[in-house]
């Protein structure tokens, strides 16, 4: 039996963990604090849209951003992207964090004063912003004041309860927020990219309508006990499953039929039986039985095309890529090549990293000068001030306007030392 540490032993332990966690709040509310000041000192552009000859309203450059409920400042969209850049994370939890400071330090002055105290944590705050940046400013008043002298000690269902009666105090105000959360909060996500985390099966969820679910429902239970007679083996589950396939599909017929596209190399002397499969969205790793299945399966269309050579330099005089150089550009960088960016490169932009010229002046449109960016990270590279180069088929290096340097790879972001 492991003999306890004795009280001489652990006390130093313990008053070593209780410095470390007060250093940690206190780190946590002076990056609250900064991002509320990058905030101020970064306010929204003021920008005028440009109607181009077919009428099509278009924005350009650096755009305002609100992040934060009535009453709190709005800032500018680029700069959100180079804080998220110097903290570490992506310009989408970038975002969320400014907008939580925001929302404190503006909206919720007494909450504020404690985290500047060091006396509620960050995170805690954070559950409270993600509440009251709905309320109007009296709502947001209302639970500042009942809610920040015991914030530290509260619940998840406390903070809630106090959100719910500052929704109540006018039956207006709580219609319309009823309202506009109702249409805020409903989703469905088909998570193709964890696939590779499932053997090849996708995580589906969702939170629908009533009438919308009762109908999926009822189709689903229409469907399971049409396929029991067909696959009486099968559990009530995995025939649900399948029967939302058929869905997918169209009920019966080739319309809606899902396409596969799998990038597969394997030879036959490998015996393994294992095929990488390759691209964005893809499962990663199949056995050759589970892709025949796929290829059985009624409502999926699997194409097998061999893998792209990334290595090979694709070039064409023209301005657009080829399809060949979008697929090559896509595989070779399965996400947008900006700091922390995890967007999928199949919803990117492809972009000339030395800008393209007609004349040839210019970056050619060749595959070492083609790289993947979401459509912002476009923009701030175009209009904002950012720089980057390519270093290797898979790794770039991007300078900030304030001079921050990062090296980007598909799998990670370091800021490099001055």
């Amino acid at each position: 039996m492991a003999r306890r540490p004795t009280t001489a032993l652990a006390d130093p332990v313990l008053a070593a963990a209780r410095d470390a966690a007060r250093v940690e709040v206190l780190a946590a509310a002076r990056k609250f604090e900064l991002a509320a000041t990058w905030a101020a000192m970064h306010p929204a552009p003021v920008t005028d849209p440009v109607v181009t000859d077919t009428g099509v309203v278009e924005m350009y450059g650096d755009q305002p951003v609100t992040l934060a409920g009535e009453g709190a400042p709005g800032m500018s969209e680029f700069a959100v992207a180079e804080f998220a850049a110097a903290v570490g994370i992506s310009t989408a939890a970038g975002r969320n964090l400014i907008g939580a400071a925001l929302e404190c330090r503006h909206r919720l002055p007494r909450v504020w004063a404690r985290v500047m105290a060091g006396e509620v944590p960050v995170w805690k705050v954070r559950r409270l912003t993600e509440q009251t940046h709905r309320l109007p400013m009296t709502g947001a008043a209302y639970v500042d004041r009942h809610l920040a002298p015991v914030l530290d000690s509260c619940s998840y269902a406390q903070i809630e309860r106090a959100v719910e009666t500052a929704c109540a105090q006018t039956e207006d105000e709580k219609a319309e927020l009823d309202r506009l959360d109702a249409a805020a909060t409903e989703f469905f996500q088909v998570r193709l990219g964890d696939a590779h985390l499932n053997n090849g099966r996708v995580p589906v969820d969702g939170l629908l309508d009533y009438p919308v679910a009762l109908a999926l429902e009822q189709a689903l239970q229409a469907g399971s006990h049409h396929l029991l007679t067909e696959h009486p083996d099968l559990s009530l589950d995995h025939r649900r499953a399948l029967a939302l396939g058929h869905l997918a599909a169209g009920g019966s017929g080739s319309a809606g039929v899902a396409e596969v596209v799998v990038y597969a190399h394997h030879t036959p002397a490998e015996g393994h039986g294992i095929i990488d499969v390759e691209g964005t969205r893809g499962p990663g790793h199949v056995t050759i039985e589970q892709l025949t299945d796929w290829c059985r399966h009624i409502a999926t269309k699997v194409t097998i095309r061999p893998v792209l050579d990334l290595d090979t330099e694709l070039t064409t005089d023209a301005y657009t890529p080829t399809a060949t150089q979008r697929e090559q550009a896509v595989l070779t960088n399965p996400t947008c090549v900006f700091a922390h960016c995890a967007r999928s490169a199949r919803a990117c932009d492809l972009d000339h990293i030395e800008p393209w010229h007609p004349s040839g002046a210019g970056g050619a449109t060749t595959s070492w000068n083609l790289a993947p960016l979401c459509r912002l990270h476009h923009r701030m590279k175009t209009h904002g001030h950012w720089t980057y180069r390519r270093l290797t088929r898979t790794r770039f290096e991007w300078t900030s306007p304030s001079g921050d340097v990062y090296d980007v790879d598909r799998t990670l972001t370091r800021r490099r030392t001055r």
